[in-house]
């Protein structure tokens, strides 16, 4: 059956690969006399060390306690840093903490801060500013949608939700240098939450003077090894070497300047012309190729991340568990990746990826699949479930996307997949980045692309997405079973026990479908042989930190 469905493709999988983007005659793998100038020695010829690549949106928000997603996140995890970073390897290692100790019931945690940090401006860098940037996040007034990422912290959610007061938060500088934690229940994965962006410290001099200095490059102030002295918005950032960094003589690069392009195809051409020396994402016919050629140019990074579409489970019929099964069950998932995504990416049978330990192995190959590509049983589902709503067929719906070739690509083809396979009529509809996470906030969708990266790498990450009224449940659905195993995963120490309830919980969520995964990303980029130094952790976007230019 799935061979018959990958024939009926091959017409509209042609007429894809030319309208998501046109290779440009093949791998650019000579340098071009300018490229092989080697810039990497400043001189006065050649000048400072500037790495050049592109963002594909806009910054939402660049305040580390409003963020919320990786077009924010790749400058902040440059011009910012938290508690602890991560080396290369993924190993947790100190940052702007020197060293910190736990109690024995994991539930109180002593940071000890660095004597010679500095934010941008010169200004020390305390213990206060982590206290207040992290219940700035947990405010209610200040609407971070990432502020349950502090909920591990006692009180914090009581504070979040108007129940218990600021000073009720397990957030306490002792001194300049001494900030002590104190968590709800004991967090296993806790020292790694403290490198995420929401994490940061904010200076509070900074934000109480002016509350928008995080919207211009004049204002802004950071405690990273770059600072932003460049935004001309929705079309180029620049960073540059942060001379207040406590380790500035381990940054080789002068300056980073990223241009602001949500078209792969164009980013594409820059790279090809010496433009730029490192892009993400790519047009996927050019990763298929650069893929299929083993270009020396091109990287095939590790990702901890899953594209799905949402379903709006509030809206009749998809409020339907057989209807959503049934749109699930009747797309190829092997014949996009391979002929539509075309870099690598594995087919998605449930909403966690590889990459995560388990108590024993890897916790998405115990996992397993959770459900099957079946076109019989999808047609009988569909019938089923729009009978259960008094319904003869589906209504013509829209699947909104964000602005992207490779996003656009993946749509049609599964528009084509749902007409062929169910009869199903629908419209597709790109929309700026924002204005797509602005509108499934609001509810006002149908189907929507989504996609989502670990903030740390343990299932929970995705498996609390879904709880009932959580900030990212953009699918708007409950199940209080679900709800249940969560609890009882974030609330364990024991990891055998942990990891049970989280398989029980993806169980439920795959069987009744509020979600659509599509399949597992890989993170494929192309990056210039005078670039050296750019790695890529399992949750994060390449990482230009210790990067340089030979």
């Amino acid at each position: 059956m799935k061979k018959n469905l990958a024939r009926s493709l091959i017409f509209l999988l042609s007429i894809v690969f030319v309208l998501s983007g046109c290779f440009g005659g093949g791998t650019n793998n000579e340098s071009t006399p300018e490229e092989s100038a080697d810039p990497g020695e400043k001189t006065e010829e050649t000048g400072p060390k500037i790495l050049r690549l592109n963002n594909s949106s806009e910054p939402g928000s660049l305040h580390p306690g409003t963020a919320q997603g990786t077009h924010d996140s790749w400058i902040l995890e440059h011009a910012f840093e938290g508690l602890t970073k991560k080396t290369p390897e993924g190993e947790i290692i100190p940052g702007m903490a020197r060293e910190w100790e736990t109690s024995e019931d994991g539930l109180t945690w002593t940071f000890h801060l660095r004597d010679d940090i500095k934010w941008s401006n010169g200004d020390p860098v305390t213990a206060a500013d982590f206290e207040y940037a992290w219940k700035y996040a947990l405010n209610p007034e200040s609407a971070s949608t990432y502020a349950y990422q502090l909920y591990y912290l006692e009180g914090g959610q009581e504070f979040n939700e108007g129940k218990a007061d600021e000073d009720q938060v397990g957030v306490t500088a002792e001194d300049d240098q001494t900030l002590v934690v104190k968590l709800a229940q004991p967090t296993p994965y806790f020292l790694d939450l403290t490198s995420f962006y929401t994490y940061y410290p904010i200076s509070q001099k900074v934000q109480e003077e002016n509350p928008k200095w995080y919207q211009e490059a004049e204002s802004y102030v950071s405690n990273g090894a770059f600072k932003l002295t460049e935004w001309k918005h929705k079309e180029s950032m620049k960073l540059e070497k942060n001379e207040h960094y406590y380790e500035q003589d381990k940054i080789k690069l002068d300056e980073v300047h990223f241009v602001i392009i949500d078209d792969e195809n164009t980013a594409w051409q820059m790279y090809q012309a010496g433009e730029l020396d490192l892009v993400y994402p790519l047009p996927q016919d050019v990763q298929g190729q650069l893929l299929a050629n083993n270009d020396p140019e091109f990287v095939k990074g590790p990702d901890l991340a899953v594209y799905y579409f949402n379903f709006n489970n509030e809206v009749k019929p998809f409020n339907n568990p057989k209807v959503r099964k049934a749109l699930s069950m009747a797309i190829d998932r092997q014949t996009i990746v391979e002929h539509v995504a075309q870099g690598g990416q594995i087919p998605a049978y449930s909403v966690v990826p590889p990459g995560i330990p388990d108590v024993s192995g890897d916790y998405q190959e115990n996992t397993g699949n959770l459900f099957e590509e079946n076109l019989d049983e999808a047609k009988k589902l569909l019938e089923e479930g729009l009978a259960e709503e008094g319904m003869d067929q589906l209504p013509n719906f829209t699947l909104t996307y964000n602005t992207s070739e490779g996003h656009k690509a993946i749509a049609e083809a599964v528009q084509e997949m749902w007409r062929k396979n169910l009869g199903v009529e629908m419209t597709l509809e790109n929309v700026e980045f924002q204005v797509k996470l602005d509108r499934e906030k609001a509810g006002d969708y149908t189907i929507s692309r989504a996609g989502w990266v670990g903030d740390y790498v343990d299932p929970m990450t995705f498996i609390d997405l879904w709880v009932t009224d959580g900030p990212y449940n953009d699918a708007n659905w409950s199940n209080p079973e679900y709800d249940k195993l969560v609890e009882v995963a974030k609330t364990t120490m024991d990891q055998e026990e942990r990891m049970n309830a989280m398989h029980e919980a993806e169980k439920i969520l795959m069987d009744e479908m509020p979600i659509l995964p599509v399949y597992f990303y890989t993170k494929p980029f192309t990056v210039k042989p005078h670039v050296t130094g750019v790695y890529t952790p399992i949750n994060s976007y390449p990482q230009f930190i210790y990067a340089d230019i030979e």
